[in-house]
């Protein structure tokens, strides 16, 4: 059984660091493509960042540029978000996902039904 497990969290205050963990399981993920989502009540789901493994591209959205690092290790069946400098806003959760289709440009990653996988999401909240 193929699952995404997020993990890492939490409040934080504005100007501070989080760190998010996605660990995924039930088969090799060496060839799919790991992202990142965030999700605010009663908001769409927004792209934050996508890694591929075997391609060594990363794309991020604009609100992660700058601030956010992803990383991936152990095969490519783990993937990390290293979040700095973090920006006042109220409950949202992150979520992993997997997508076995890969391309070459940022724009094919920020659609949510590109991706087969999903974990079940960590909160994060960052108070002002």
């Amino acid at each position: 059984q193929v699952q995404l497990v997020e993990s890492g969290g939490g409040l934080v205050q504005a100007g501070g660091s989080l760190r998010l963990s996605c660990a995924a399981s039930g088969r090799t993920f060496s060839s799919y493509a790991m992202a990142w989502f965030r999700q605010a009540p009663g908001k769409e789901r927004e792209f934050v960042v996508a890694s591929t493994w075997r391609r060594r591209t990363t794309y991020y959205g604009n609100s992660a540029k700058g601030r956010f690092t992803i990383s991936r290790d152990n095969g490519g069946d783990t993937a990390a978000l290293q979040m700095d400098n973090l920006k006042p806003a109220g409950p949202g959760f992150y979520y992993c996902a997997a997508a076995i289709h890969n391309a070459d440009y940022s724009g094919y990653y920020r659609a949510v039904g590109l991706y087969e996988y999903w974990g079940q999401g960590t909160q994060v909240t960052v108070s002002s």
